[in-house]
């Protein structure tokens, strides 16, 4: 009996640490970021960069006076490869958890991005958006892709969607991104059933128009809850290499659509 009792509390326990009711969602969307102030503003976690690579600039910017200037360095949050992955190096804005993201809604996601002319065209991998499925810390599903991506290698803007154990290209494009802004708009439905929504604008041109499971599989052998939660970061997330990577953001949106 006691067996039981202990396992039933560590089951609850793990539900709980692991569920969106941990966090304490924003009552009140849509939010919107211009990086107008001189401090980054509270709607974004800063543990996944470190000092110094986010800076409040006004010489490159959208709209406004000001935008983000992300700059990644070697070594910049180290992180070593698990199950045979490569190891990898960060510097990204990450949404804090009171605006996460819930399975079954509809959401609206909108940021321009800058890529300097000088910026390395590299085979590395490398991720500048990305959406990833709330799992628990030390989880299986731990180091499992994001959802959905926006990903810059060798030249190619791409963007992925990871729900099982491959990768789906929903867009690629090789024509030159770089040294101009790129406005992304993004209308989503996190879901792990057909009813699953991501349409994609870049530039005002329609570039994904997709429809079906958006989210990995919620069960025991893949580590996720039912329902799962979402959450954005934006900025540059790579594998190890030794030269540094710029790119600028400004003009950041999220509002929840109401229900059809």
């Amino acid at each position: 009996m006691l067996r039981l009792f202990i396992f039933l509390f560590i089951e609850l326990t793990a539900l709980l640490l692991s569920s969106c009711s941990r966090f304490k969602l924003i009552s009140t969307l849509p939010v919107y970021d211009g990086f107008e102030n001189s401090n980054l503003s509270n709607i974004w976690d800063t543990d996944k960069f470190v000092p110094g690579d986010v800076e409040i600039q006004s010489k490159i910017v959208r709209s406004g006076q000001r935008a983000i200037k992300i700059t990644l360095h070697a070594g910049d949050l180290h992180e070593v490869g698990q199950h045979g992955s490569y190891p990898t190096e960060r510097a990204e804005l990450t949404e804090t958890d009171r605006l996460i993201s819930l399975e079954g809604k509809n959401y609206a996601y909108s940021f321009s991005m800058f890529i300097p002319a000088d910026f390395p065209i590299v085979a590395t991998r490398l991720v500048i958006a990305q959406w990833k499925q709330e799992c628990s810390r030390g989880g299986i599903c731990d180091d499992n892709s994001p959802v959905l991506a926006i990903r810059y290698i060798s030249g190619f803007l791409k963007i992925t969607q990871n729900i099982d154990s491959h990768q789906t290209t929903l867009y690629k494009s090789k024509e030159e991104f770089r040294n101009r802004w790129l406005d992304f708009k993004f209308h989503i439905c996190f879901s792990k059933n057909n009813n699953g929504r991501i349409i994609a604008h870049l530039n005002d041109s329609l570039i994904v128009d997709h429809t079906g499971p958006t989210a990995y599989q919620e069960n025991r052998s893949t580590g996720y809850l039912d329902p799962s939660c979402f959450y954005f970061k934006i900025g540059l997330y790579r594998e190890v290499m030794s030269e540094p990577m710029t790119i600028y953001i400004d003009d950041y949106r999220k509002e929840l659509l109401l229900d059809k």
